[in-house]
């Protein structure tokens, strides 16, 4: 039986084989998340309006929609919650979340974009903070990966 499976399997053509593997596999939502300096260092956060009151401050975060590279996701992330241009750099975690989810940070720097024009439908607060002065409502795993890209660049 396992032979005819074989045979039959490799009969298909890739097309059809794909959609069968697409049809049979999970699927995942990708979270992406930008951890943002600026030239001395600072770390971009942002005070979001969805979040719970008591863990409103995080990275810029969002998800990754279909055709988007990760990196391209990240770059349109920040650029829609902020204005802001960045230059997305090494990836920094993958992981999987809750349920379904993948999540995906890179490294990312300040490229311009000029003033800073928050979202004020997603984003209520913007500030760039010394990695040693981070605010005490920050999500903690946005508070572990900002230490994680730290220990990486040093």
């Amino acid at each position: 039986m396992k032979k005819l499976i074989a045979r039959l399997w490799l009969s298909l053509r890739g097309s059809v084989q794909w959609r069968l593997l697409y049809l049979s596999q999970a699927k995942f939502m990708v979270g992406v998340t930008g951890v943002v300096r600026d030239p001395d260092g600072n770390v971009l956060l942002l005070r979001h309006r969805f979040w719970p009151r008591e863990r409103q401050w995080g990275l810029p975060t969002g998800g990754a929609k279909r055709g988007e590279t990760f990196e391209q996701a990240v770059a349109r992330e920040v650029r829609e919650e902020t204005g802001l241009e960045v230059r997305v750099g090494e990836l920094v975690h993958l992981g999987s979340g809750f349920q379904l989810r993948i999540e995906v940070a890179y490294a990312a720097e300040y490229a311009g974009g000029g003033r800073m024009r928050l979202n004020d439908m997603e984003i209520l607060d913007a500030r760039w903070c010394a990695p040693g002065d981070l605010p005490q409502n920050l999500l903690q795993a946005h508070r572990r990966l900002i230490e994680s890209s730290l220990a990486h660049d040093g």
